[in-house]
């Protein structure tokens, strides 16, 4: 025992005198690690009447223990980590003393009992639970009287049962869904075991939010008025949606008006922190409303409602919708969408994605300036173009904010390519009927065209054309609406086109503060 103390400080004095060369920062780092954590012991014993009990001590940064066997035995045995010691004891409780050493001889102890019996165990009582956030993931405890240890078989196939003691909790994640028999055998020093069972199901639980990548859920949807929904491949991965799989709704020709879908949730969702939905939605035209219906799992009556419109055709955008105004007395675990809702089916198909509570937003209108933390800036690009909230790539001269908005040009973008800001307040044009925007080109001479539009009705829009005058800095331009504006319409949907006319060519180009002016 005294050669192998020796040897080990040997080896510490040669690793620490090796590492002085370097500066000192090796040593600096010996020094510093702590004592070890975590300590644990696990006892097994031969089931032959012996005695024999293997001790096997684990801790978190120890290089060697002390076992301590608590039956009188006066000095310790020394147990190098990863290994194991026996003793043989006679039938009784002790307390095993288990101090742990880290590599700069700091310690820390715990005590552990032991009962030893040649009994057969009795009153075996196991309990299983499911870890909270990982429905994968089981704990397993056990008790029992008269036992030493535990072993657990968790009923997968090919599987080594764990050993474990009284006290300790041990776990098994599961490779997938279904019902399984989880076994628990209580062993003392005699050949007589103990054994309990208890069955387990595992499910994914289906839950917000919603994003269509699972293996395991089955993402069943419940169709109605002839609409026809399924889990596909993205069809246009890119943008703000680059995940492989989303949701595909048809609404078949001849749908009735409220044709649409059911998701039913595996647990109730929860307004107590969000009340704002997200939902991300690919439609082949814009103006298209898309109705989010939430309702109690067996009352249909208890449901709330809320509409959003989409702002373009044929790529991924965010809608939004507000739930603050929902009863938070009803319970609600149905997600219901109807896609192009109050008309007849015509045979189109839309895609949806990532269905999720999100913090409760304010609303975007007019200034608009990125600096807002509880804004949502929603930036739908279109044509090849993509659009984004960043940080100012130039905080100098007449704009030193710290965000911007930002579009991408995409090499072979369409003429037209562009972005959409969607406004929760329409523009009021009544006593300003000029606009001033931030811009950042690469070059000089850049037509930059600012449209505003109809919600729901592109067709119905002002715009006006003017020419960036430097590169690479920031000036400000003025898009002058004076007698264009009709005062009778919503102009809710910001429109920015960059190079207007030109085919995309990658470039990158930043905008910012855009604002009523006279």
């Amino acid at each position: 025992m005294k050669k192998l103390k020796v040897l080990i400080t040997f080896v510490l004095a040669a690793v620490m005198l090796s590492c002085s060369d370097d500066e000192g920062s090796s040593v600096n780092d010996i020094e510093n690690v702590g004592a070890p954590a975590n300590i644990s012991a696990l006892f097994t014993i031969t089931q032959d009447n012996s005695g024999l009990v293997t001790i096997s001590p684990n801790a978190e940064g120890a290089t060697r223990f002390d076992v301590y066997y608590g039956d009188g035995t006066t000095e310790p045995t020394e147990v190098l980590a990863g290994a194991s010691t026996t003793h043989i004891y006679a039938e009784g409780e002790y307390n095993v003393r288990i101090v742990a050493y880290s590599l700069n001889g700091k310690s820390a102890e715990i005590t552990q009992a032991l009962t030893v019996t040649f009994r057969q165990p009795e009153n075996l009582d196991i309990t299983a639970s499911v870890v909270a956030g990982n429905s994968f993931s089981v704990d397993v405890t056990a008790t029992a009287d008269y036992e030493t240890y535990f072993e657990v078989w968790f009923g997968e196939d090919g599987e080594t049962p764990i050993q474990f003691n009284e006290g300790q909790t041990v776990n098994h994640v599961y490779s997938a869904i279904g019902t399984y028999t989880i076994t628990v055998v209580a062993y003392s020093g005699g050949v007589a075991t103990a054994q309990a069972t208890e069955e387990i199901t595992i499910i994914d639980p289906l839950l917000l939010p919603i994003t269509f990548e699972s293996a395991t859920l089955p993402y069943t949807f419940i169709d109605f008025g002839n609409a026809s929904t399924s889990v596909v491949d993205n069809p246009d991965p890119s943008g703000i949606n680059t995940s492989a799989k989303v949701g595909k709704s048809i609404k078949n020709t001849g749908a009735e008006t409220w044709a649409g879908t059911v998701l039913t949730l595996d647990g109730t969702i929860d307004f107590s922190t969000f009340t704002t939905f997200r939902v991300k939605v690919y439609s082949p035209a814009a103006g298209v409303t898309v109705k989010l219906k939430i309702e109690n799992l067996a009352d249909a009556a208890q449901a709330y409602e809320v509409d959003a419109v989409t702002t373009v055709a044929n790529q991924w955008e965010e809608l939004t919708y507000d739930f603050s105004g929902v009863n938070m007395e009803w319970e609600y675990s149905k997600v219901i969408l109807f896609f192009n809702f109050g008309q007849v089916g015509a045979g189109d198909t839309y895609y949806f994605d990532d269905i999720a509570l999100i913090p409760s937003v304010d609303t975007l209108s007019l200034p608009i300036t990125f600096e807002s933390e509880t804004v949502e800036y929603i930036i739908n690009g279109f044509g090849g173009a993509v659009g984004a909230k960043v940080a100012n790539p130039d905080n100098a001269g007449i704009n030193t904010s710290a965000n911007a908005g930002q579009l991408i040009k995409n090499a072979g973008a369409e003429t037209w390519a562009g972005v959409a800001i969607p406004l929760v307040a329409p523009v009021d044009f009544a006593s300003m009927q000029k606009v001033k925007m931030k811009v950042w080109s690469p070059a000089a001479n850049t037509p930059v065209l600012l449209k505003f539009e109809k919600e729901g009705d592109n067709s119905v829009f002002v715009e006006q054309t003017v020419n960036t005058s430097v590169a690479n800095g920031w000036e400000e331009l003025t898009f002058d609406y004076t007698g264009l504006i009709d005062n009778a319409v919503d102009y809710k949907v910001a429109v920015i086109f960059f190079d207007f006319g030109n085919v995309g060519a990658g470039t990158t180009h930043y905008f910012d503060d855009i604002k009523l002016s006279n």
